[in-house]
């Protein structure tokens, strides 16, 4: 088996770009090139360089395919993540005009997330008032 490598590899290293995946193509294209006397040994050297270049090319087509679905996972994860962070930015700033005193009469163990959660609630409760 070693022969049929070293001979597979020297003639890819010659022809890569005039082989293909296609396994009759290689057999006669190795007619053409060289002189293989035995046609088992054609035949092995044809198939080994054939299962060289199938590899390559299914190699090839899982890298492009792992570039794209990279790209669009960072395509969807960026419009998910500006347009949240826009309307945190409004009722944060709505709340600390109006009910200042409002929180400072609440328990200072409640998280943060809460308490701007009330002050929009007292905010629009105090809206639908007026």
């Amino acid at each position: 088996m070693d022969r049929i490598k070293r001979l597979s590899t020297e003639i890819l290293n010659e022809y890569e770009d005039k082989l293909g995946t296609d396994f009759s193509n290689n057999k006669q294209f190795l007619n053409e090139v060289s002189i293989i006397r035995s046609k088992a040994l054609k035949n092995k050297i044809a198939g080994y360089i054939t299962k060289i270049l199938k590899r390559k090319q299914k190699f090839e087509d899982q890298k492009q395919e792992l570039i794209e679905s990279e790209k669009n996972e960072m395509e969807t994860n960026k419009p998910a993540a500006e347009p949240a962070a826009e309307p945190a930015a409004e009722p944060a700033a709505e709340p600390a005009a109006e009910p200042a005193a409002e929180p400072a009469a609440e328990p200072a163990a409640e998280p943060a997330a809460e308490n701007i959660a009330e002050e929009i609630i007292n905010d629009d409760n105090s809206k639908d008032t007026s």
